[in-house]
């Protein structure tokens, strides 16, 4: 069996007194897509935060692609997307402006730039909105820019936290299109946190 692309093992977080995190186990496989389903306040967005390398767990471990981001930050951040609940995205700046500043951090430059942008954009159906500023956007359009985004460096694992939040069934339903047309395409793992079950109704598991 392959090992997994995400594995968490008894993690706890705290934050205070208050406990976000009790002894939470969790492994996404490659190419699978794990619905993670709760209410808001269960602690989803304090399991990505863990999961995207921006905190530390208080007890239990969590590895990506097998590693620990103390040791491997760099090896685990360049194959992994991260789309977080809170919008960000620069608002002032044009969609393709958005996907070249974020390209860039990952040493992406020139003629494969432009194809990963080309893409990444034909594939959430934005490119005609490349040359618009963010801000002008609806806030589907905005969400499937940020969609977009997250997938330039051709992520072997991609997060998803509560991505769909403030949008109309319509272009919810379209989002999910997408993010099963990621996997398809590129055998991309995903997890997907939401409160929404509609959403991952068509996850491996939930």
């Amino acid at each position: 069996m392959a090992e997994p692309v995400l594995q968490l093992t008894d993690v706890v977080k705290n934050y205070g007194k208050t406990q976000a995190l009790k002894g939470i186990s969790l492994s996404v496989a490659p190419g699978e897509i794990v619905g993670l389903l709760g209410p808001n306040g269960a602690g989803k967005s304090t399991l990505f935060q863990l999961a995207g390398g921006l905190f530390a767990p208080d007890a239990g471990t969590v590895k990506v692609f097998g590693m620990n981001f103390r040791e491997s930050a760099s090896q685990i951040l360049s194959r992994l997307g991260v789309m977080f609940q809170a919008r960000a995205i620069d608002l002032d700046m044009t969609v393709e402006g958005n996907l070249k500043f974020h390209g860039a951090l990952f040493g992406l430059h020139g003629r494969q730039l432009r194809e990963r942008i080309e893409a990444a954009a034909t594939l959430l159906e934005i490119t005609d909105l490349l040359k618009r500023p963010v801000r002008t956007l609806s806030g589907g359009n905005q969400r499937r820019a940020e969609v977009a985004r997250a997938l330039l460096n051709n992520p072997d694992l991609l997060l998803m936290d509560e991505p769909s939040t403030g949008l109309d069934p319509t272009t919810r339903r379209m989002l999910v299109k997408h993010v099963q047309q990621v996997r398809e395409q590129h055998n991309t793992s995903i997890l997907w946190a939401t409160h929404i079950v509609e959403e991952v109704a068509d996850a491996d598991r939930i």
